[in-house]
């Protein structure tokens, strides 16, 4: 059934949108006589209001009453009463009966002390069957009270013109109802005479007429009841006067708007006094002004209130001596009126509505909503929302009726309705209609909201076309409400508005053109529970308890989850900024301690056990007040003459008011005689004049503030005397007795002595003065004034002053001066104190905010003045930047535009007027880094020469890196089009700008692209360039060359070409060529006899050279050893090397390093680790063949290992030799040695190797792992890189390089990686060993067999990078010779680059050859040559 109501409902808006009329759906109010369509039936608004009205009624007892009441409609409607909201049964009731038009006739009111059957509430009800029903206001039967005086008239007597007032006190509501009578006649009420409205009788301006008996008479309908009599007596005038007092004083009035409001103000004395009237401490002028009537006597009487009358209104009787105020307030209330009534609206079921109504009045009314006469209960689906307004969720046809907004106050009610039509749906058109939604869900699901999703219907699976309506109720609620999607083809909705911890039914039907279609399966969801907390506490309220306490009331709160546990009451003084709380337990709390007179603010929180609730509005109450709490200020004095002295002050301080000040009240007496105290009361006036002193005496005087609550506190006793005789002004003054003037650049200051005869009035001085004539501008001052300051004169100019005395009489004889006025010279302006504090805060890579204090501010650094800051800001790089300004008026300014990853520096100044400061110390800050900008530039690509199969890419940097670059991506691939990710990556770690790649396919086009990194993530790629590897590979290179690889990247195995052979007996020749078995025993007898001699020529060696170190050669090494940074080991003495041997392989001729003339050394210290990280033990039982080298060369720094003018991290993993127990064989390689002077061999310093060893074993087959580490990072390496020389040529430095103290940590190795290569010869670099002795190693130089090649591609995985200044120095190729005998602990070993240049291609090509017996002989014969130089060397 719900489904099918849902298809009608979207079927009639639908017809409606095309009908053109407005959407429904839209809850908007429809009002008017507008209609719409609903298939063929028409229905429009019903007129039906109320013509009258019950109104209040006052009745006596027995009367007759007729409330009325009529309404209107197109059928007549039914009328029925409502007395205090039940039905009254007219029919059977023979006192109360209906009348024709609808009005209530109550014959013979009933009323009694125990019986008031007929007073009470009435309301008209009238109803239209098949319509609705309306209902009236209420109206108040009131019915006077048997008659009863309060008080009654008192014999008095009264001075002839004077008032009188008669007092006849008698229940409010029959005080209309009484009357006076004089002597048993009749009083006419005229001005003079009147009765006030609580029936007391006042007569003013008495006459002897006005004597006699007087009595006042209760007529309420019944037997009149009549006062006591009193007589009235008229006295003539006294001969004294007589004191000013009040015989009735004004009270104050709460009226409604539209009534009469009276203030009674009698007073009586002699002279008989006049009274004034003012409101808010402003004259009230009675005469012109019809609402405002002073009645005879002094009675003010103010008709057809308003609330612009409220205020505070002052009675003053003034009879020429004396003077006394009487005040009283008038409050108005306002009945509830409309400020917008209910409109009439058009809906369909399922809609939400909302009937609007705003009211006002005062007190504040309430609204009640009443549906067809009965009272709406608010619900959650009836609310009273924004105060007033009623809203009706999920409209039923039950729902469809009269609406009556009902807004009542203390004063009176009011109503006003709108009618409600439920239109029927419209069939749907012809057409397909959508089927079922799919698979509703819900997605979000809230304390207060559910998501839903849910696919489109089979018949439409675009559904782009397709709105949704989404109906929902509470689970076991028949009132269904209805959602729609914002636009079309959307598929989910919002939710709003929901109960926590409920379960709803969820359904969703789509719509097309053709209408709504079928409805989803509902779908049940329960919204989450909620912590409740208390809600705001309801009737709070403040009265002033006294001047200095304030009580605050409320009740518990109507909604809240739990017991409430406590309450805070916060409070505020008025105008300040800091709330005080206090915890409450109960409903009320009394605050003590507060200031005098003065407003406070109040609200309450409740707390249950989740927190805090909603807070209260604020109640806003005054203290009481009081007596001033202190005296009036500045009490002075003022002799006029003889007679009379003038007092001046000032009002109490600010704050000891504790009321409103109504007057002042002064005390003063003759010192002789201090117990004759005189008082005088004055108004608020700060002055008053004493008049009637004797001459010649001393008085003092005291001041004391008033307010309603009495005196307050008075001033100290101050004395003046007045003057023997008065002062003579007959005549004008004397001259004055002198004048000076003191000229200065834009004024003169005058100063004078009064005239020397003091007998004659000085009323005051005339001062005269113009340039040249002082006659152009006059100035009076007051005659106790001694000097004066003449502004806004023009400098160097000549002024002529005058100076005259003047009284009543005239002006004196006049004194005359003149003054030139100074120079104008404008002085320096003293410079400003600067900003301090300035400090920079980094917001992102282009912003800073820069913030300072300004010490010339107060504390509060509040600018008030017209001063700005300039702001100045710059970087170092370039250094010839200048300086960028901004100007700011805030003590803040945020610096934007500026570079990623910089360093600046800032500085303030500030600037007011013509004086500015200094720039303040500076503050630096360093934007944050951002991703590179632009890619990588100039990428080149060569061919590495001999290699064709491997190229080198070289790049620069990019031109706006954002930050440090860690590390590069290079792309390549055969074809440009291709996808990104089908690119082949070589990541490249660090700041290197070279990178070598292997195993490419001759005569093939690649592209390369390289994209740089910093810590912020990639930057783009460059632009691709294409290279072609050659068509085949050089000559000079074995067949098998294409068979070398480098291991150099951990992913790709090295190919080890189809004629690789395993190695018999795991065993090597020197440079790693197979061998037979039987060569190998020959040759390894032969090495381990050379390698004897060797060991023993090295020892002897070393100790004839340690014997020759001279002083000079000490101090030497230690300036080195100083310059290259080794001061960790500083002061240590066991690190004291003997010197390196090294040979020139030019002269054959063994040199230390220490004495060596060339400026740039070259071997490089390599002493023995010196912490357990640097060796780590290993199984030594491995069954390998050790061979040893000794690095023969050094050429350009290893690509690995080089950086662009800065060390950068490495990320390889140490290597761990293992060494048998066994004693080696020892090997001796001999290379071909190039000329120290040879241009084109140089290295870093800082990536010298160190001694490494290399093995091989037949069992295990490791693949080195290419990365690069520094001595910090080995732990946590995780990239793989290739390693591959470079072929850059690094300039020479002319730096002093000393090698011979090299940080231990710095030096580089290499390790074999892969001995089962068929090229493995040229495929293998030198091994360094790291030797135990203190002694160096030395190079024997070898002469290479003809015809061999030598390939310089070397793969190079540097495990340390030295962090040293770079000084490349001419490379050396040198042999070495491992020690013997010695079972060796693992080292990390790495393998260090090769130079790609042309003098090396030689280099090892003895390691491409089997060696034949002859060969070994020759080489043998070589040898014993060697030795015997050696020999030389050494007894030389």
């Amino acid at each position: 059934m719900a489904a099918g109501r849902a298809r009608r409902l979207l079927g009639s808006l639908w017809i409606a949108l095309l009908l053109g009329q407005p959407d429904p759906a839209g809850a908007a109010a429809r009002s008017g006589s507008q209609s719409l369509l609903t298939g063929s039936l028409v229905r429009t608004f019903t007129p039906f209001y109320f013509l009258v009205e019950p109104m209040d009624v006052l009745s006596v007892r027995g009367a007759s009453v007729i409330m009325n009441c009529s309404a209107y409609c197109e059928t007549s409607p039914k009328i029925e009463w409502k007395k205090d909201g039940t039905f009254l049964n007219l029919v059977s009731d023979d006192r109360r009966q209906l009348l024709p038009d609808g009005s209530l006739l109550i014959n013979s009111v009933v009323h009694s002390k125990h019986n008031k059957p007929d007073e009470g509430y009435y309301q008209c009800v009238a109803t239209v069957e098949s319509l609705g029903t309306i209902v009236s206001r209420t109206a108040k039967l009131a019915v006077a009270g048997l008659p009863r005086f309060t008080s009654q008239p008192e014999s008095s007597s009264v001075y002839k013109g004077n008032s009188a007032i008669l007092n006849c006190e008698v229940n409010v509501d029959l005080a209309p109802f009484v009357r006076w009578e004089q002597d048993r006649q009749p009083v006419f009420l005229d001005d003079r005479v009147f009765k006030l409205p609580s029936g007391a009788l006042i007569i003013s301006n008495a006459t002897d007429l006005d004597g006699g008996l007087y009595r006042c008479i209760i007529e309420s309908g019944g037997t009149p009841k009549y006062s006591d009599e009193a007589e009235l007596k008229i006295l003539p005038d006294p001969d004294v006067p007589q004191n000013l007092m009040f015989v009735r004083q004004p009270s104050s009035l709460t009226k409604v708007s539209g009534q009469s409001a009276v203030f009674p103000c009698v007073a009586v004395g002699f002279p008989t006094p006049y009274v004034r009237w003012t409101r808010n401490e402003e004259e009230l002028t009675t005469e012109g002004y019809e609402r405002f009537l002073l009645l005879a006597g002094g009675s003010l009487e103010i008709s057809d209130v308003t609330e612009e009358d409220v205020g505070t209104y002052t009675c003053t009787a003034d009879n020429g001596n004396e003077t006394i105020e009487a005040q009283a307030e008038l409050t108005v209330q306002v009945p509830p009126e409309f400020l917008k009534r209910p409109a009439n609206i058009y809906a369909h079921e399922s809609m939400d509505i909302v009937f609007e109504c705003e009211v006002t009045g005062k007190p504040t009314p309430t609204v009640k909503w009443v549906k067809n006469g009965d009272m709406v209960i608010p619900s959650d689906y009836f609310k009273i929302v924004k105060e007033h307004n009623l809203q009706v969720l999920g409209l039923v046809k039950s729902d469809e009726g009269f609406y009556q907004c009902i807004a009542e106050n203390d004063v009176g009610n009011a109503q006003a309705g709108a009618q409600l039509i439920i239109l029927d749906l419209a069939p749907a058109t012809t057409g397909p209609l959508p089927s079922a939604p799919r698979d509703v869900v819900a997605t979000l699901v809230s304390t207060r909201f559910i998501r839903l999703t849910w696919r489109t219907p089979v018949s439409d699976p675009q559904g782009d076309n397709l709105t949704y309506s989404i109906f929902y109720t509470k689970e076991g609620i028949n009132r269904e409400r209805i959602e729609n999607t914002s636009r079309a083809g959307e598929t989910q909705v919002t939710i709003q508005n929901l109960m926590p911890e409920t379960v709803y039914v969820f359904r969703v039907v789509a719509q097309n053109k053709h209408g709504p279609g079928e409805s989803s399966v509902p779908l049940k969801v329960a919204t989450q529970p909620e912590v409740q907390l208390p809600g705001p506490a309801p009737n709070i309220r403040a009265y002033a308890s006294s001047p200095t306490s304030v009580t605050v009331t409320w009740e518990t709160p109507l909604s809240g989850n739990g017991e409430i546990q406590n309450y805070k009451l916060y409070y505020m003084e008025k105008g300040q900024d800091t709330e005080q709380d206090v915890d409450v337990g109960g409903l009320s709390y009394t605050i003590n301690g507060l200031k005098k007179y003065t407003e406070y603010s109040f609200r309450v929180v409740a707390y249950n056990k989740h927190g805090p609730g909603v807070s209260t509005q604020d109640v806003v109450v005054r203290t009481l007040s009081d007596v001033p709490s202190a005296p009036p200020q500045n009490l002075t004095l003022e002799v006029r003459n003889s007679k009379s002295i003038m007092l001046h002050w000032q009002p109490p301080p600010a704050g000891t008011h504790s009321g409103q000040i109504t007057g002042y009240k002064i005390r003063y007496r003759k010192v002789s005689r201090k117990s004759d105290v005189t008082e005088s009361i004055g108004g608020t006036q700060l002055f008053q004049l004493i008049e009637g002193l004797e001459r010649g005496t001393e008085y003092s005087f005291r001041v004391a503030a008033l307010t309603v609550n009495g005196t307050g506190p008075a001033t100290d006793w101050i004395s003046a005397e007045t003057f023997e005789s008065d002062l003579d002004e007959t005549r004008v003054p004397e001259v004055p007795s002198s004048l000076h003037v003191r000229p200065l650049v834009t004024s003169i200051v005058v100063s004078w002595t009064p005239p020397e005869n003091q007998n004659i009035v000085v009323r005051g001085y005339a001062i005269g003065y113009g340039i040249g004539s002082p006659h152009a501008q006059t100035i009076k001052v007051d005659y106790k004034q001694r000097y004066y300051t003449i502004e806004n004169l023009d400098p160097s100019s000549h002024y002529v002053i005058t100076l005259k005395a003047f009284n009543n009489v005239g002006e004196g004889i006049p004194l005359y001066e003149s003054a030139v006025t100074r120079p104008h010279s404008v002085p320096d302006p003293s410079p400003m104190m600067p900003p301090v504090g300035v400090q920079a805060s980094i917001l992102s890579h282009d912003t800073i905010r820069i913030t300072w204090a300004d010490n010339s501010l107060p504390k509060n650094q509040k600018i008030t003045d017209a001063r700005y800051y300039t702001v100045r800001w710059k970087t170092n790089i370039p250094a010839n930047t200048k300086y960028k300004t901004a100007n700011a008026t805030t003590l803040s300014y945020l610096v934007t535009g500026l570079k990623p990853n910089t360093l600046y520096e800032f500085s303030v100044m500030v600037t007011k007027g013509r004086r500015s400061s200094t720039w303040s110390m500076t503050a630096h800050g360093t934007t944050f880094e951002l991703v590179p900008t632009s890619p990588p530039k100039d990428v080149t690509v060569v061919s590495k020469e001999g290699k064709p199969r491997t190229i080198i890419v070289n790049w620069q940097p990019p031109s706006e890196a954002n930050g440090k670059i860690t590390g590069y991506i290079i792309y390549y691939s055969t074809d440009v089009n291709a996808e990104i990710h089908d690119w082949v990556i070589e990541p490249v770690v660090g700041n290197r700008l070279t990178h070598q790649i292997q195993e490419l396919t001759l005569d093939t086009p690649y592209y390369f692209k390289i994209q740089a990194r910093n810590s912020k993530g990639m930057g783009p790629m460059s632009e691709a360039v294409q290279f072609r590897t050659p068509k085949a590979e050089s000559s000079d290179k074995m067949p098998n060359d294409q068979a070398s690889g480098s291991a150099g990247k951990g992913s790709r195995p090295v190919d080890v070409g189809p004629d690789y052979k395993p190695p018999l007996g795991g065993s090597n020749s020197p440079h790693g060529s197979p061998t037979s078995p039987l060569d190998s025993n020959m040759l390894l007898v032969i090495i381990v006899s050379v390698g004897v001699i060797t060991i023993v020529i090295v020892v002897i060696v070393a100790v004839f050279c340690t014997r020759r170190t001279t002083s000079h050669q000490k101090k030497k090494r230690a300036a080195c050893k100083s310059v290259n940074g080794s001061h960790k080991y500083k002061g240590n003495s066991k690190d004291v090397k003997p010197p390196d041997l090294w040979i020139h392989h030019e002269r054959l001729e063994l040199k230390p390093i220490d004495k060596s003339p060339d400026p740039n050394p070259i071997m490089t210290d390599t002493p023995i680790p010196r912490n357990s990280q640097d060796i780590t033990p290993v199984d030594n039982s491995m069954d390998s063949n050790i061979h040893q080298r000794r690095n023969s060369y050094r050429g350009h720094e290893s690509e690995d290992s080089m950086s662009t003018l800065a060390g950068r991290r490495g990320m390889r993993p140490k290597m761990m030799m293992p060494f048998d127990s066994q004693p080696p064989q020892p090997v001796i390689s001999a290379h071909p040695i190039h000329s120290l002077d040879n241009p084109h061999h140089h290295f870093h310093s800082g990536s010298l190797a160190s001694p490494t060893r290399s093995y091989h074993h037949h069992q295990v087959n490791p693949w080195p792992i290419g990365t690069s580490m520094s001595h910090s990072d080995r732990a946590n390496s995780t990239e793989s890189v290739r390693n591959t020389p470079s072929t850059d040529t690094m300039p020479a430095s002319s730096s002093q390089t000393c090698a011979d103290h090299q940080d231990p940590e710095s030096t580089t190795g290499s390790y074999l990686a892969n001995a089962q290569e068929e090229d493995s010869a040229q495929n293998l670099p030198t091994a360094h060993v790291r030797p135990s002795h203190p002694l160096k190693s030395f190079a024997v130089p070898a002469v290479p067999p003809a015809g061999s090649t030598y390939d310089p591609a070397l793969p190079s995985t540097p495990l340390l990078t030295q962090q040293a200044p770079n000084h490349p120095v001419h490379s050396v190729k040198t042999a070495s010779i491992g020690t013997l005998g010695r079972t060796r602990p693992p080292m990390p070993v790495v393998v260090p680059s090769a130079p790609d240049v042309q003098e090396t291609t030689r280099m090892l090509e003895d390691s491409e050859s089997n060696y034949e017996p002859d060969e070994l002989t020759k080489e043998m014969a070589h040898l014993e040559g060697l030795m015997k130089d050696l020999n030389a060397i050494t007894t030389a």
